[in-house]
Formats: structure tokens, sequence, C-alpha cells
């Protein structure tokens, strides 16, 4: 846009050469992620404040997910569980991030947070149930505040905003930590919840999981942008960019965000940058679109291996906890599928107890035509007779 100056005449006319007081270029964006820990766990930054136990429970939570990932994938395969979205290789991103999160805060996850509702302390069998398609695994309860998975791409960002502004409403300090993928973020939905978000100053934190794919799309063919972290400036707040592998550089941006969300500072896009090494889903083929050397390469920058090297460093872990750690975690994971695949299927009833706090007339009316067919018939298969029965 030219500089505009007058003429000897008072005419206003507009200079030729561009000046730069008006122009936001892109070259502004190019950002280094924020990072503590290389690639071969040394320190190249502040260390957050944790302890020997929390760096040893944040590394629990890690290989926890791991083993819960590659139990739901062997589980897929065999037919015992539904379509399923791995989270390997974004550890880090979700288990630090989760963290951070205060028992009153609310965590608003995307499909892939599997990690982070561990983390929370969301039963692995509710998980697999949910995987498993029984929406009972994912039933909502007063003392929960995590909200289930959510499937649709992006929809639950304007849901994390409207927690966050139900928090300023009851001047309350807590905090939202709401999650998207790269994918999400060219949404409309994405867009409507950061917009609301700077306008009301909601407290809520934007975890974007840079993965590097949206199913089949790389992030260059996603947007124009530099980084997806100063997409956030255009709605008035800041944007951070850190390495999404580095489980200590994840905490601290993350914790710095939330509390400033708790004390009224407003919103924070934080952009992880990871990778996503297993396919989008188990109904995916990321062979099709994806290189072996590309995935080899993001393999050598295991979250995992990264905080394992850091902790052998400091001398608080040894092969003897490695060993015991695995099979604490492994044993955990296997009751968890027992009591999945040993839970009862629900009462054809229950369809109907959780969509109104009071029943619309239709909703009755059908409800109590079901309760009288099943009662006449007395048959416990009752469901797969009468499916489209009721519409």
């Amino acid at each position: 846009m030219g500089a505009a100056k007058r003429t000897k005449k008072n005419k206003v006319r507009v200079s030729a050469k561009n000046d730069k007081r008006y122009e936001i270029s892109q070259e502004q964006f190019s950002l280094t992620p924020f990072q503590i820990l290389r690639e071969d766990g040394k320190v190249v930054g502040k260390v957050p404040s944790l302890s020997s136990q929390q760096l040893k429970e944040i590394y629990g939570f890690m290989v926890l997910a791991r083993i819960f990932d590659d139990a739901a994938l062997k589980l897929q395969r065999q037919g015992r569980l539904g379509t399923y979205g791995s989270v390997r290789g974004q550890e880090a991103s979700q288990v630090g991030s989760a963290y951070c999160l205060n028992k009153e805060d609310w965590l608003v996850p995307s499909f892939r947070e599997n990690a982070s509702c561990i983390t929370r302390g969301m039963p692995m069998k509710c998980l697999f149930q949910y995987w498993g398609g029984d929406e009972r695994g994912h039933a909502q309860r007063e003392s929960m505040t995590t909200l289930p998975l959510s499937i649709p791409i992006a929809t639950q960002l304007i849901h994390g905003v409207g927690l966050a502004m139900a928090i300023n409403y009851r001047d309350e300090k807590k905090a939202v930590l709401a999650c998207a993928g790269d994918g999400g973020t060219s949404e409309g939905d994405f867009h409507e919840a950061l917009n609301f978000a700077g306008v009301f100053k909601a407290p809520v934190v934007f975890l974007i999981q840079n993965n590097q794919w949206a199913i089949s799309v790389p992030r260059k063919k996603q947007t124009a942008s530099h980084t997806l972290a100063q997409k956030a400036l255009a709605y008035g707040f800041n944007g951070v960019q850190v390495d999404g592998n580095d489980i200590l550089a994840v905490y601290s941006v993350v914790s710095q965000a939330l509390e400033k969300a708790r004390n009224g500072g407003g919103p924070t896009l934080i952009e992880c940058v990871t990778y996503r090494i297993g396919d989008h889903t188990t109904a995916d083929d990321a062979k099709r679109y994806r290189t072996q050397t590309e995935i080899d390469a993001w393999i050598k920058k295991d979250p995992i291996e990264r905080l394992k090297k850091y902790l052998l460093a400091k001398k608080i872990w040894d092969a003897k906890q490695e060993a015991a750690l695995l099979e604490e975690m492994s044993a955990k994971v296997s009751a968890a599928v027992k009591a999945y695949e040993e839970e009862p299927p629900a009462d054809p009833k229950d369809v109907f107890a959780y969509t109104y706090a009071t029943m619309t007339p239709q909703l009755l009316e059908q409800y109590q035509s079901l309760v009288g067919y099943v009662e006449q018939k007395k048959d416990s298969n009752i469901l797969e007779k009468i499916e489209g029965g009721f519409p």
C-alpha cells in the first residue's frame, strides 16, 4: 500500500514506493519453536520447576499412553474395537499440556486426545468403551471437567470458548484448554472460536498440535501462513510456537498461558510442532501419501525417548525402574481391556436417560412405547428386533 503525500496544489497522491509502516509481511512471522530439551535429551533452556517425582510421573503418563495406544490398535485389527485414532508421537504435547491443568480447569479434547484424557484421570476402560462404540464411556458426570472426545473437526473449540465465557461470567479463577490439530485451523469454527475468545478476553488456551498432516493433506497445502501461532494476532492475542516433542517446553509454555488466563490475561494460541507417526486413523493408509524417510526422521525425535535420556542423565532413572514401569503400565492397560470387554450391554431405555433433563412429550411417548413393548415381549435381544421402530 502506498503512502499518501500532498502535492503543491494541495492534492493527495499516493507514492509509488511502498511505505512499510502500513504493511505487515510474512517474513515477520518466521519463528524458532521454543525448546528446553534437544532430541538427545540435553538441556538448552530453563527447566521448569518440576520435582523428580513429577518428572517420573509425566514420563509414566507418556509410557502408559503409548501402551494404551498399542493395545487399542491391536484390538481394532482384531475386530474388538471400532475405528481408532493413534496418538503415537504426540505424547509430549498431550501429557505435557494436560499435566498443567488444575482439577477445576476444563479440558476440551479433539478426537485424538487419548493421552490428555488419561493424564486427566479418565479411566482407560471408558476410552476403550468410546472407541468401541459405547457412548457410556463418555457419559458426562457432574464431577468431570473433561468434555467427551470430539470427532467433528474444530467444533469443540467453540464449546471451549463457551466454557471460558461462563467462567468469566461466574467470576471464577479457572481456565480452559481447548485442543485441535493443524487441520482444525482451516475450519470456520476455528475462526469463530478465536474471534469470540479475543473479543471477550476468555480464559482459554488453544492448543494446536501441528502434526504436519490433516489426514492426507500436508501442512504446506493447508495454509499459506508461515506458522499457525501467528494466526492468534489477527484475533487480538498472543501466539506461541513450541517444540511439541519436548514435554518440558510444552509444560513450561502451557502452564504460563493457563496461569495468565486464570488471572484475567485472556487467551493464548499455542502451536505444538510435532508429528503423527501412525496413520490418521485405522481407516487410513498413510503409506499412500508419506515416505518412510519422513517418518524415520521424526521417529528419531521420539518424545518418550527424549525425556528418558534426560532422566537417565539426571541419574533419577535406571533400567530397573524402566522394567518395573513397563510391567505396571501394561498390567493397567490389560485390566482396562478386561473391564471394557466384560461390561454388560446397555439397557435400551438408557438412550432416553441423558438427552434431556425433562423429556419432551414426543420423547416420553416413545419411551413409554418401548417400555411397554419390552415388558410385553420379555426379550433381552429386543434392540435388534425394534431397530428403526421408534423414529
